[in-house]
């Protein structure tokens, strides 16, 4: 995640650069439940409005959060499917909370209404963010059901008013990229405290659609109006917060904006970034799955790194001795093509890996979704030209998943 809102405050007010410290332990994103009551084309875990065998009781989570909580992870972000669809999921969010979990809840906005928005309340999550994918028509679209928009949109403001931190969550595409402007108008006029752009990953129904993903000038257009709002936000003394996903080199595009309107921060700049280091799958965010299976991260669904009901996630998160987790935890990781030669590789990370992997077969090849030339990245056409991705063969981690 590239928080944009943070770094446009280190413009007016740099601290210092300081030794790069990761947290004691990962981000866990948690889809405690597959059921969804929507069928979203960009969903992950193709989820749909049936159960789905195996996923863990109430005491099966708790057992695994006392043992997240040993391992020191600082954040659970519980998700779906639609987690709402989850009877325990209250329950759940308290024990998380009593605990010392950050909880955030990650929804699509339709089930909250007066019936529950005490309760949800009452639990005191951290933040909850609820999927908006455009207007009324665009949203419903996207999400498969006719009235979704409006459902969705009448949970945000009810979180709103009952003192929830809420944030609106917007993919985007090339359908839906138009519709932005109009969004971040309606997060004013609502007073909506958090805007998380996600860029399209190939993972789910999202590689299904990965035609539709923002070709690069759409990307690149609508990155410069958030930096445009976001900087409003700064002058304004406002502190709500902009915040983007799934693409790594938006932190790198921020560096050219830098460098064209503070270039006497633009070394500072660099340092700042270099130091947050881009994408972390496998490192500081993991993913576990409705049936206890831990992911690098939620667009690795085909790829099981083990199952918390047979072992420790903290064990399974440790172990090197997987070749896709032993590369995302290598001190510098091992990337070809534009990746391997780009200049700004302390930024990106290497950005989404889940991309090459699945347009090219090598997990380590570059990303197609960066948006920077070659110009822009520092490369030499020649450095790289030869090489060809490599296949690895990841079968003997892969599970299938029924549509």
């Amino acid at each position: 995640m590239f928080r944009i809102s943070q770094y446009m405050q280190e413009l007016v007010n740099p601290t210092p650069i300081g030794p790069k410290r990761n947290p004691p332990g990962p981000v866990v994103i948690w889809n405690l439940v597959r059921r969804c009551n929507l069928a979203c084309k960009h969903c992950y875990s193709i989820s749909a409005d049936v159960d789905f065998p195996g996923e863990l009781s109430t005491a099966q989570v708790v057992d695994v959060m006392k043992d997240l909580r040993s391992f020191k992870v600082p954040v659970l972000i519980l998700s779906g499917g639609e987690p709402l669809l989850r009877p325990d999921i209250l329950d759940i969010s308290h024990q998380a909370k009593a605990m010392g979990f950050y909880v955030a809840l990650s929804t699509n906005g339709t089930l909250i209404d007066e019936s529950n928005i005490e309760a949800l309340a009452a639990v005191g999550y951290d933040y909850l963010g609820i999927s908006i994918d455009g207007i009324r028509e665009t949203h419903d679209e996207f999400r498969q059901k006719q009235g979704a928009f409006d459902a969705s949109f009448k949970g945000l403001q009810l979180c709103r008013e009952a003192g929830i931190k809420v944030g609106m969550r917007f993919s985007i595409t090339q359908d839906n990229s138009h519709e932005l402007p109009y969004l971040l108008d309606v997060m004013d006029e609502e007073k909506v405290d958090k805007f998380y752009l996600s860029h399209l990953n190939y993972g789910g129904r999202g590689n299904r659609h990965r035609g539709h993903d923002a070709v690069h000038q759409i990307t690149r257009e609508a990155l410069d109006l958030l930096f445009e709002r976001c900087w409003e936000d700064v002058q304004a003394g406002r502190h709500r917060e902009f915040v983007t996903g799934n693409n790594d080199a938006d932190g790198v595009y921020f560096l050219h904006w830098v460098q064209r309107h503070f270039p006497d921060r633009y070394e500072h700049m660099r340092a700042k970034l270099s130091q947050w280091g881009g994408n972390s799958s496998g490192v500081n965010v993991a993913n576990i799955d409705n049936l206890g299976n831990v992911h690098p991260d939620t667009f690795w669904w085909n790829y099981n790194l083990g199952n918390v009901l047979e072992r420790p996630f903290s064990e399974i998160w440790q172990d090197t001795s997987d070749p896709l987790m032993a590369g995302f935890k290598a001190e510098e990781r091992c990337l070809g093509g534009r990746c391997g030669v780009c200049t700004y590789k302390d930024v990106c990370g290497g950005n989404t890996r889940v991309r090459a992997f699945q347009t090219t077969g090598d997990p380590w090849w570059e990303d197609p979704a960066c948006y920077l030339d070659d110009q822009e990245l520092g490369i030499n056409l020649a450095d790289y030209e030869a090489e060809k991705p490599i296949k690895m063969d990841l079968n003997v981690r892969r599970i299938r998943f029924a549509s």
